[in-house]
């Protein structure tokens, strides 16, 4: 499986005013004009992708739809594992049921995402330390679904994938 692991775009600060429920905070404009530029590279990257798997949280959900509209990627499934708080062993548990997949996407949030990237190569969610920027699109092979099986085929910024399109 060629696994696809997004950082959600740019998203306004925290405001408990303006997002009481965080889980809320959407995109900024600046975020899903940028994201959207960084997709239709992505798109060149990785053509096809057979599922996609979001964070149900308003700013991801909303990268999973660029990623859907201009890379051509299919639209996401709400995918709990994926929500602030959880851990890797919960994600690979929960991505069992997607294993015959040929190509997935996850779109997420860090820490758990650089978390998830680390388990997978290396078997320790502490091992591997990646700077995930927002928006940032990282590859893995994955053989069989355990942890530190996963090999690294490359890690794609919002800005690389910009200048591809």
């Amino acid at each position: 499986m060629d696994l696809y692991v997004v950082r959600h775009g740019i998203a306004f600060a925290r405001d408990p005013k303006e997002w009481p429920d965080d889980r809320d905070r959407p995109l900024t404009s600046k975020g899903r004009s940028r994201f959207n530029a960084a997709a239709r590279g992505l798109k060149e990257l990785a053509p096809r992708v057979e599922k996609a798997l979001s964070s149900p949280l308003v700013r991801a959900w909303q990268t999973a739809e660029i990623l859907e509209e201009a890379a051509g990627w299919p639209a996401a499934a709400r995918f709990e594992a994926l929500e602030p708080g959880r851990t890797p062993e919960e994600v690979v548990a929960a991505l069992a049921a997607h294993a015959s997949a040929a190509s997935l996407a996850l779109v997420g949030h860090e820490p758990l995402l650089g978390e998830l990237i680390s388990y997978l190569l290396s078997g320790d969610g502490a091992r591997v330390s990646f700077d995930l920027k927002k928006g940032s699109v990282t590859a893995l092979r994955i053989d069989t679904l355990q942890p530190g099986s996963a090999t690294l085929l490359w890690l794609a910024t919002p800005r690389m994938m910009r200048t591809r399109f």
